[in-house]
């Protein structure tokens, strides 16, 4: 039970003001808040599995360095994305995942969290603690993390305009994009 309450306090604390806290709050204004719970449920079950999986001893699959740029090229198209609108022609894409709020939210907060400290973190915790507890702990910290930023995005949603958090979450999304990619090359570089 250690590591379960040592990953759920540690990811609850890191996604405090972290940017995937950030993304489910923007989500929040969009969407209604059980779909962005559920998509935020599953991205996190799947993230941090696959974190436990590699602090476990399955092997480092990618360098961090390539990790933190792939990651940054994500937002950017994030940020891109988010600027252009997310308007669909129904004619050219009958797929149920450009219409579907929930695939949405999971695979945007799935792409933010690839990377992000709380990643690492859950990595960090799986190489000196039992498997199961880390993942289910960090994954419990993070969704009630990310739970308050749902009910704050749902109230700041009424009172904000449309046009301001579009800006808003784009220039977010691109601003982090650019650190990661510096931030990854910076690794490569180092040979890390």
């Amino acid at each position: 039970m250690e590591g379960f309450w040592l990953s759920l306090g540690l990811i609850f604390l890191a996604e405090l003001g972290d940017k995937t806290q950030l993304v489910a709050l923007l989500l929040a204004t969009r969407f209604k808040a059980w779909v962005v719970l559920a998509g935020i449920l599953t991205a996190t079950l799947l993230v941090h599995a696959f974190s436990v999986t590699l602090g476990g001893g399955a092997g480092h699959l990618l360098p961090p360095g390539w990790i933190y740029v792939l990651s940054g090229l994500a937002f950017i198209g994030f940020g891109w994305w988010t600027l252009r609108g997310d308007s669909v022609d129904e004619e050219k894409y009958q797929s149920w995942c450009y219409n579907s709020p929930f695939v949405i939210v999971t695979v945007t907060f799935f792409m933010a969290e690839l990377g992000d400290k709380t990643m690492l973190s859950t990595v960090t915790l799986a190489a000196s603690q039992n498997l199961m507890p880390v993942w289910l702990g960090s994954s419990l910290g993070m969704v009630l993390s990310d739970a308050l930023a749902i009910w704050a995005g749902q109230i700041l949603g009424q009172r904000l305009p449309e046009r301001a958090l579009k800006i808003g979450a784009a220039v977010i999304f691109i601003a982090f994009g650019l650190f990661y990619i510096i931030y990854g090359a910076v690794n490569l570089e180092a040979g890390t």
